[in-house]
């Protein structure tokens, strides 16, 4: 831990805290503690961990999030760590390191993530340097995956290996990883008001949420040339799906690292750093406007930019799932599906063991909390199909689970108000047994509290949990949403139930929102509109549990 300590410190110039701007949250406060640099915290980790779990203050807890490690209320003295996984490219030698500190010093319990990178659970402070040490003997590092940072940076997780790609967009994402976080931090960008969030594809099958990205870089051409149009201002959470709009910027590939960079230094020198709630990019522009935006980028960059391009995405979208055949002649990729993401060291020993055995020892993890294992010769293919682990993690999953996606819930996680995780497998079988497995795919996805980090407003069908009062007593209740996409014609889910418990009932309820949403498409085009029938299809089937109630505010539930 010395030595992390020590090239931190000299690589940081020592300044006089920041004055902060009126108004500003509790969180800017930390920073401005820290000299305006939340990975300053570095400095203090021996002292922390001397004084122990127990002994952390408010502001410890955040900033400890710079470094990638946080405290989880639900579990006291235990920890989670997030790890940083550029575009969900890892190799078998990480996954076998990430699987050891898993099974010696957290809980056997690791979740793949909608940001496509890993979270390590159940580990005390001490074993912190450890970790790190592990982490970093495998070119893995944990800096700047959480609170007001750049996220971990998604992409196509095909990325160079998908036949029908524009170009590959991976180098693109590992050059901004390389400027904004490197391998020690990089000050310039730990000062956001915010999260931030940034999405590099060059893949025409909308297999990334690119327009709930604070960025997204989408592919294009103009006048022969690709690259990428611009998109910006999405979000999820802090109030909603908020759909990215076109910034009217077209960028050759080489350009674009740096348009991305001058956009993020728009948003920590210019947005909101009040309420939390108002402080995402999203805010800054409803503020500016896109003319006042795209000027500003155009100042900094130092002249003009190509306005967008023609958006070469397609309306189909991709989960990389089941064998796909490469660009490379006789080379294939096998995306397997992990429900909800969750997986124990002994099935990620095993992925590893596989991606070794028929591939080149590369994994990708896709934004679908989900994996896929390329490079596979294809007269490999069928021996890789017959191993028992494909079993657990199939290739073919139910329609139910193949777009499953769920946050970590109530177990690990301090904002949620409902356990996911487990909820929406049983949910999953239900619905198998009650439609069938011949039913056409469909993306349900699970949300534990309004800040939406599955994504619910982005599925097919997406529930929002929630604490309720029905009859006298504390529920577990959801709200449903449905018809949420990305892609070019991007849409937020529309709340169609308040307050649905989540008891022996909901597999019915779902059941009806899924016949609804399947029925919309054709409705519209026979009827040239849709007035939804969820609710007469709810009448005839009586479910008497369908209560609207008031919903409590988390500070109103008991603990």
């Amino acid at each position: 831990m010395n030595h992390d300590s020590e090239w931190f410190s000299a690589s940081v110039e020592r300044k006089e805290p920041p004055q902060l701007p009126a108004g500003a949250n509790a969180v800017e406060g930390y920073k401005s503690s820290m000299n305006g640099d939340g990975l300053r915290i570095l400095d203090h980790l021996p002292r922390i961990i001397e004084r122990g779990a127990a002994a952390l203050t408010p502001a410890e807890k955040e900033l400890l999030k710079w470094i990638g490690v946080f405290f989880r209320k639900p579990t006291p003295g235990k920890f989670m760590m997030r790890i940083r996984m550029p575009n969900g490219f890892a190799k078998s030698s990480q996954l076998r390191a990430v699987a050891e500190l898993s099974r010696r010093l957290g809980n056997g319990v690791l979740d793949i993530t909608t940001r496509q990178q890993m979270e390590l659970r159940g580990f005390t402070l001490e074993t912190v340097p450890e970790i790190f040490e592990k982490l970093r003997g495998v070119d893995l590092r944990t800096l700047q995956t959480g609170i007001d940072n750049v996220r971990n940076i998604n992409g196509c997780a095909m990325a160079g290996l998908a036949p029908h790609e524009l170009f590959d967009a991976s180098p693109v994402v590992h050059e901004l990883d390389r400027l904004i976080v490197g391998k020690k931090g990089n000050r310039e960008f730990t000062n956001l008001p915010r999260k931030f969030n940034i999405v590099v594809t060059g893949c025409p099958d909308n297999c990334t949420h690119s327009e709930s990205q604070d960025i997204a870089l989408v592919p294009a051409k103009k006048a022969g040339r690709v690259g990428f149009n611009v998109l910006v201002g999405g979000k999820m959470g802090s109030g909603g799906f908020t759909v990215a709009s076109p910034l009217n910027v077209f960028v050759e590939i080489f350009q674009a690292a740096a348009v991305v960079v001058d956009l993020i230094k728009i948003y920590r020198d210019y947005g909101p750093r009040e309420a939390r709630s108002r402080c995402r990019f999203a805010f800054l522009i409803e503020e500016w406007g896109l003319r006042r935006l795209r000027a500003e980028l155009v100042a900094r960059f130092g002249h003009e930019l190509a306005f967008q391009g023609r958006d070469m995405r397609g309306l189909t979208h991709a989960d990389h799932l089941g064998v796909s055949s490469q660009k490379q002649p006789g080379f294939a990729a096998v995306g397997l599906c992990i429900p909800t993401g969750r997986v124990n060291p002994d099935q990620l020993d095993d992925l590893a063991r596989l991606s070794d055995v028929y591939g080149n020892g590369e994994i990708r993890l896709t934004t679908g909390q989900n994996v896929v294992i390329p490079n596979v010769p294809a007269e490999r293919v069928a021996a890789l199909l017959g191993e028992p682990l494909l079993k657990q993690l199939s290739p073919r999953p139910s329609p139910f689970v193949r777009g499953l996606v769920a946050c970590v819930g109530t177990d690990y996680c301090n904002l949620a108000l409902i356990e996911t995780k487990s909820r929406a497998i049983a949910l999953s079988e239900a619905l198998l047994n009650k439609m069938g497995s011949g039913a056409n795919p469909l993306t349900i996805h699970w949300s534990g509290c309004p800040a939406g980090c599955g994504n619910h407003q982005a599925a097919d069908v997406g529930l929002r949990g929630f604490k309720t009062r029905i009859d006298g007593k504390i529920v577990d209740t959801v709200a449903i949403y449905k018809g949420g996409r990305t892609g070019p014609h991007a849409a937020a889910g529309e709340q169609i139930l308040e307050t649905v418990p989540c008891d022996e009932a909901l597999p019915d309820v779902v059941a009806n929102v899924i016949q609804s949403h399947r029925f919309d498409a054709e409705a519209r085009q026979h009827a040239g509109g849709l007035s939804d029938p969820l609710f007469a299809a709810a009448a005839t089937a009586g479910l008497a549990s369908w209560r609207r109630a008031r919903p409590l505010s988390p500070a109103a539930v008991p603990a």
